[in-house]
């Protein structure tokens, strides 16, 4: 594990405590602070004040959190949820016990409806297999950020700070490497991909004024779309196509939503947060409902046959988080979405019963108190140990035993086809993937196989097995073995797939100041 230090921070990044008083010092303390911020890059020194906890060594908290579950057995959410599991009403009066062996009994017997498992009952069996060993996909000369995979399941796509974006054939488990192309303007890192949803071509963006648009069959064209002529650094943050491909959705750190037609080329700027917005993402197939989660805490719902430059107008916002939000994701049935924060925690929210006022006004009050920066610091003590509800909070669950530290970590759904989406599964700063129970708040699985954050996660849409990215620069495949054999794994096996090449040198850039973070220092030295 790297040293501890104290640091001081300003509009500039790193800088020493020493006053120096020639430019001699002045050129040395310059020289020192560049070392530093590159070791700080490279993950060999981390950052801890007094009233922070590392996540990293002996001194790990025990998360002692007992889930509330009043509302969420309450919701509808429940009921569909344990109905797609196999654990509905109709899945009991099959007398079946908790043996499969007698589950398959009974449906020979002819117990079970048109004498064949229904989907629900496929579910039940497949959730006793939960993904929980890994064994190394890839290894890359560079912090892994992103790992989806496109929506038939048949294609894997990865995204790193070394520049490249690559492309694997996931339809028959064997992750061949087929493509794979260097992104332009990359700035700090590759941010987002999207896969377009008939699968021909894909986005991605970086710290650049423009996405680009590729083929994932032709490596060679890159087409740019600009969206901001400003001379601000400027990224987007989360990026996804409509159902229909025609349009895509972006959040960026300027905090606007930016919808943009590809056959048109036009592009809506809309105005959406009070800080960076981190995550997008479309409430159902019909594209017509957007969420975005933004830096101030917030989520906002957006009807898009409203929205214009002319309206800007949310329908209604989800307020309950105390810290930024990292992620958001749908679970498609355009009333339920799940969302990660800084604060900790993952909530599960109906968008039928929004916010009030006054819980919107709390959460930006929370989050205006926070002083700590989740890319430098390790957690305050107060999050890990906070049992307080911010007042208003309209969420029907939330989920604790992650780490939010380091990046925008990412947490998602389920699949319909082989869980019933009964579980929420999301990475961790800790190196961890956590799966969560939706209908208990209780960990399923909480399995170590990364050195460094694991930044995205993505379950497979068809088969029972999770990829996970992480910045220890590993793409991590994680199946079922069972616990008696698990044990014997070996996570740092090298794949044939692993790229051999010359060591990445991160960009000598300043990493991105939050605007929350940067002003507030800001109005600090000027008190």
């Amino acid at each position: 594990m790297g040293s501890y230090i104290s640091r001081r921070m300003d509009d500039h990044g790193l800088r020493s405590n020493a006053v120096s008083e020639d430019d001699s010092d002045r050129e040395t303390e310059h020289q020192h602070v560049a070392l530093l911020q590159s070791l700080i890059d490279s993950g060999q020194v981390e950052i801890m004040d007094s009233e922070y906890i590392t996540v990293n060594g002996p001194k790990v908290p025990k998360i002692k959190f007992k889930p509330n579950t009043t509302v969420l057995d309450k919701s509808e959410f429940s009921l569909s949820t344990k109905m797609a599991s196999g654990l509905g009403e109709s899945s009991q009066k099959l007398k079946s016990s908790e043996n499969i062996s007698d589950m398959v009994l009974n449906r020979e017997k002819g117990m079970c409806p048109y004498r064949s498992f229904s989907y629900a009952l496929k579910c039940k069996v497949s959730n006793r297999f939960l993904p929980n060993s890994m064994s190394v996909l890839d290894i890359y000369n560079g912090k892994a950020f992103c790992g989806i995979f496109s929506k038939d399941g048949k294609t894997l796509i990865t995204a790193a700070q070394d520049r490249q974006i690559r492309l694997y054939k996931s339809d028959d488990s064997s992750y061949k490497l087929f493509n794979s192309l260097s992104a332009r303007d990359i700035g700090w890192s590759i941010i987002d991909v999207a896969i377009s949803p008939d699968q021909n071509h894909f986005l991605y963006s970086t710290w650049s004024s423009s996405l680009h648009l590729c083929s994932l069959n032709e490596s060679s064209h890159q087409e740019p779309l600009c969206l901001s002529r400003t001379s601000r650094r400027f990224c987007v943050f989360s990026v996804v196509f409509s159902s229909d491909g025609k349009e895509f959705l972006g959040g960026a750190n300027d905090g606007c939503l930016y919808i943009y037609d590809l056959q048109s080329h036009a592009k809506v700027k809309i105005p959406a947060h009070e800080y960076d917005v981190n995550s997008v993402a479309f409430a159902d197939v019909s594209s017509h409902i957007i969420y975005s989660g933004g830096d101030d805490g917030l989520i906002k719902v957006w009807d898009r046959r409203t929205l214009g430059e002319s309206y800007v107008k949310p329908v209604g916002v989800l307020a309950g988080h105390m810290d930024g939000i990292t992620f958001i994701d749908s679970r498609g049935d355009g009333r339920h979405l799940i969302s990660n924060s800084k604060d900790q925690s993952i909530k599960l929210w109906d968008v039928r019963v929004f916010s009030g006022e006054k819980a919107a006004e709390k959460s930006l009050q929370a989050v205006h108190e926070q002083t700590w920066d989740y890319r430098w610091q390790q957690v305050p003590k107060r999050l890990f140990t906070s049992k307080d509800k911010l007042e208003g909070d309209t969420s029907i669950m939330t989920y604790r035993g992650h780490v939010v530290i380091k990046t925008l970590v990412r947490c998602r759904f389920s699949p319909l086809e082989t869980t019933g989406q009964r579980y929420i599964y999301t990475g961790s700063g800790t190196g961890d993937m956590i799966i969560y129970d939706s209908l208990t708040g209780k960990v399923e699985e909480f399995v170590h196989g990364h050195k460094a954050c694991v930044r995205d996660v993505y379950w497979h849409p068809y088969r029972n097995e999770i990829i996970t990215t992480s910045w220890d620069g590993r793409i991590g495949r994680w199946t079922y073995r069972d616990k008696t054999s698990a044990r014997d794994n070996e996570p740092e096996r090298r794949s044939q797939n692993s790229t051999n090449g010359p060591k990445f040198q991160p960009p000598q850039t300043p990493l991105r100041r939050s605007s929350r973070i940067a002003s507030k220092k800001r109005s600090t030295r000027a008190d």
